[in-house]
């Protein structure tokens, strides 16, 4: 074989190999809805309905009042809150739960840094069967 050869079939390989690899070949770029809820929200939630953890179930969480979920103890705090959730509001809660419900009994998780994990979670969370 000559080195030339050599050389064009590991750059073809390399190439496929980076293709095949990136976040944008076949999604989206960066870190998928599902993915940034598991990294960040999953030790506590599931999307699962009727499903609590630790943390109530978000099935259908859009449109819901925050508190509401049958059988689960949540703080005085968030049952009084007020909040439908809906996507702004999810946003704010996501990146700071303290500033947006004081004393919502979420302690250590003190919020997503990232507005890009932050509009993948909602939008993981908006979509249908969530």
């Amino acid at each position: 074989m000559r080195p030339g050869f050599i050389v064009v079939v590991c750059g073809l390989m390399s190439l496929a190999m980076s293709l095949a690899l990136s976040p944008s070949h076949g999604q989206d770029a960066g870190v998928s809805g599902e993915q940034a809820f598991n990294n960040s929200c999953r030790t506590c939630h599931t999307v699962k309905e009727a499903d609590n953890r630790v943390g109530p179930n978000l099935h259908n969480i859009i449109g819901r009042k925050a508190g509401s979920v049958a059988n689960f103890p949540y703080s005085e705090a968030m049952k009084s809150s007020g909040i439908v959730w809906d996507e702004r509001t999810l946003l704010r809660f996501i990146e700071d739960p303290e500033a947006v419900v004081s004393g919502n009994g979420m302690k250590p998780y003190t919020g997503v840094r990232s507005p890009e994990d932050r509009a993948a979670i909602v939008a993981f969370l908006k979509s249908p069967g969530k």
